[in-house]
């Protein structure tokens, strides 16, 4: 269903039917299940597929958190955001339902212009964009998982000590393409003594251990404001390693 509000904003935006989008095609469609030729003017049209309507709650955050930013700014977004998730609990039906009733409204001013665009829909069309709208659509899920975690404030994952070394050095590198400063700093790596090394085995482990205090910390704010779909199925206390890249 998804795959098809892609599909179905796409032929809005161009108002063609099925048979004068396939008429310039030709015999570059192939299967559905094979890569799909798609015209670099026709792929432009896909940013005007309609969006799906902010639910209450998320709505209420989007305009309490600037507020709460100002008023608190060197708090976390992760902080915030519980304090939000607080007063949306305690809020009172009355004010919840400005919002609720917000949402509905949108919610059905978005399906009608699904259902509008829905009549356009053809069995080609839908072969000729199903693979182009699906590359884009986990292409833009994922920008849009990575800038909810950095809002919600996600520590940071652990580098391994031979990124902390290729950080460290990478600037000091002599002059020349960072693609030649990457090689240089790898070989310089690779000729490290044992002991040089441990330097940053054991940062790396010390960064580990600042990972796992801060990831749990965050994993508790989140069951907290009920967002356990973004926890982990496990997490593993770290544990120190006696070797490492070389």
């Amino acid at each position: 269903m998804a795959l098809l509000r892609g599909v179905w904003g796409v032929l809005s935006a161009l108002g063609k039917s099925g048979a004068a989008l396939c008429a310039d095609c030709g015999g570059r469609l192939r299967s559905p299940f094979s890569f799909v030729y798609v015209p670099r003017w026709f792929s432009s049209t896909l940013s005007s597929y309609p969006k799906k309507p902010m639910t209450s709650y998320v709505r209420f955050s989007k305009e309490q958190l600037p507020i709460f930013k100002a008023q608190n700014p060197d708090a976390k977004n992760s902080e915030l955001i519980k304090k939000i998730a607080e007063i949306w609990r305690e809020l009172p039906d009355a004010e919840k339902k400005i919002y609720e009733d917000a949402y509905k409204a949108d919610w059905q001013a978005y399906k009608e212009e699904i259902n509008r665009i829905q009549e356009q829909l053809t069995p080609s069309q839908l072969v000729s964009l199903e693979k182009e709208i699906m590359q884009k659509r986990l292409k833009k899920k994922a920008i849009i998982k990575k800038r909810e975690l950095t809002m919600l404030g996600k520590p940071k994952r652990p580098r391994s000590a031979y990124n902390i070394y290729i950080s460290e050095r990478f600037q000091e590198a002599k002059d020349g393409s960072s693609q030649l400063k990457l090689k240089a700093v790898n070989e310089s790596w690779k000729n490290l003594s044992s002991s040089q090394k441990q330097v940053y085995i054991q940062l790396a482990e010390d960064d580990k251990i600042r990972y796992y205090n801060e990831i749990k910390s965050w994993e508790e704010q989140m069951v907290e404001v009920g967002r356990n779909d973004l926890l982990r199925r496990k997490m593993m206390k770290p544990q120190a390693k006696s070797t490492e890249k070389s």
